[in-house]
C-alpha cells in the first residue's frame, strides 16, 4: 500500500464543490470515479481544501491510497486521459504513508477577482464577480489590512460549519487594482466556510463607502456573522498556491 498526493486544477463552474454528494457532481467524486476505473480498487481521496460549488481552484491537494505498482509520478498522465475537460491533474507523487493534507502545516492562498466596469466582459463572466458600482479600492486595502495575524473569524463564517474552532491565521490580505480589475488576495494557515467570499463581500461594502475602513477592527471584535458584510458570490474565488512549509 501507497499513498499519492495529486495537485489538481479545476473550473468548479457546474460542479456543487469538491466534496462528495449524493446526486450532485462534485471534484472528488469525478476523482474517485477515475481513479477506480484506472486503478481498478475502490478509491476515495482526501481533499486538502473542500471548496464551495463554483469555487475555483489552480492546485488543490489530494490524497489516496492504492495497492496499484504505477509509479506515482504517472498516474497524472493516465487521470488526464479520463477526467472531464474541467478538471486536470497538474502533478502526482508518492507521498508518507502517513501524510494527510489537513493535518498538517500548510499556507493556502485565495484570490477573489472583481470586474469593477461599467459593463460586464463575456469572456470573463465564470472567473469574475461582476459590479458596476464603483469601489474603492484604497479603501479595500485599509480595511484589509485588519485582517492580518491571529484572530477569531467567526464573523466571517457561514452557518453551517463544522469547524472545531474559528481561530486562524491570516499572514497577508492585499488588494490590487490593475484597471477595471480589483483582486483580493488572502493567504493564511486554513480557512472556514465561505470565509473568503464574506472577507470579499464585505470588503467591497468598505469600497462602496458604506463604512470605514477601521470599522473592519469591530467586525472580527464581534464575532458575529450579522456584523459582516454578505457573501459575495462563488464565480470570483479560485485558489492559487496550496504550500507545505
Amino acid at each position: 500500500m501507497k499513498r499519492i498526493m495529486l495537485t489538481v486544477a479545476y473550473d468548479g463552474t457546474g460542479y456543487s464543490g469538491f466534496q462528495v454528494q449524493d446526486n450532485a457532481p462534485t471534484i472528488e467524486g469525478e476523482l474517485n470515479r477515475c481513479l477506480g476505473e484506472l486503478l481498478k480498487e475502490e478509491i476515495k481521496v482526501i481533499g486538502g481544501s473542500r471548496t464551495d460549488a463554483g469555487v475555483h481552484a489552480l492546485c488543490n491537494v489530494a490524497v489516496f491510497d492504492t495497492e496499484s505498482r504505477m509509479p506515482g509520478t504517472k498516474m497524472s498522465y493516465a487521470l488526464n486521459q479520463r477526467l472531464p475537460e474541467k478538471i486536470r491533474i497538474r502533478k502526482s507523487q508518492e507521498v508518507a504513508a502517513d501524510f494527510h493534507p489537513r493535518h498538517c502545516e500548510s499556507r493556502k492562498t485565495y484570490e477573489y477577482r472583481i470586474l469593477n466596469a461599467e459593463f460586464p466582459i463575456p469572456t470573463r463572466r465564470l472567473y469574475e464577480y461582476f459590479t458596476y458600482v464603483p469601489l474603492n479600492a484604497d479603501r479595500m486595502k485599509e480595511a484589509a489590512a485588519y485582517l492580518v495575524g491571529e484572530h477569531d473569524f467567526k464573523s466571517f463564517c457561514s452557518a453551517g460549519s463544522q469547524a472545531e474552532s474559528t481561530v486562524r491565521t491570516i499572514y497577508s490580505a492585499e488588494v490590487i487594482r490593475e484597471d477595471e480589475e480589483i483582486v483580493i488576495r488572502v493567504t493564511g494557515n486554513g480557512f472556514l466556510y465561505n470565509m473568503v467570499r464574506i472577507i470579499a463581500g464585505t470588503l467591497m461594502e468598505a469600497g462602496k463607502g458604506l463604512w470605514e475602513p477601521e470599522h473592519m477592527a469591530d467586525i472580527i471584535s464581534a464575532k458575529d456573522r450579522n456584523a459582516a458584510g454578505p457573501t459575495a458570490p462563488a464565480c470570483g474565488l479560485t485558489l492559487t498556491r496550496y504550500l507545505f512549509p
